[in-house]
């Protein structure tokens, strides 16, 4: 799959993501490693909002996307290289980004906002780098 075929399957997504919440959406938040995810979710919930507001998350000690240098850090990539089944919710570090900042957006926008974010890697990957130290 190519770039502009994963934005567009992320379109799909902001629009599931659009009807479950009836439109209802005030900040989208999501880490970033290609940026098909954030950028093809944020076009179309743009589409149907343009005041809704994003947030990417990215590690403090390599805060390359907000002028920062880039570094060393403990939030590996968002890919899995497996499905995770749906009823699965062991999240690991870069979904757990995205939760705080997701948090601390919900808190700027105020009461009755809501705020989405995707659990974007599983915390599988995790267990075999402590197991292995």
């Amino acid at each position: 799959m190519n770039n502009k075929d994963s934005i567009a399957a992320y379109h799909q997504m902001a629009e599931e993501i659009w009807t479950q919440t009836q439109g209802q959406v005030d900040g989208f938040v999501q880490s970033v490693c290609t940026a098909g995810s954030l950028r093809g979710n944020a076009e179309a919930l743009r589409r149907h909002n343009p005041q809704i507001r994003i947030v990417t998350v990215e590690p403090s000690e390599s805060a390359v996307l907000s002028g920062g240098q880039a570094g060393a850090h403990k939030i590996d990539g968002v890919g899995t290289g497996f499905v995770v089944p749906l009823w699965q919710l062991f999240a690991g570090t870069s979904t757990g980004g995205n939760v705080i900042a997701i948090l601390r957006l919900a808190e700027q926008l105020g009461p009755g906002a809501t705020v989405v974010t995707v659990m974007c890697d599983t915390g599988v990957k995790y267990l075999r780098k402590v197991s292995a130290t």
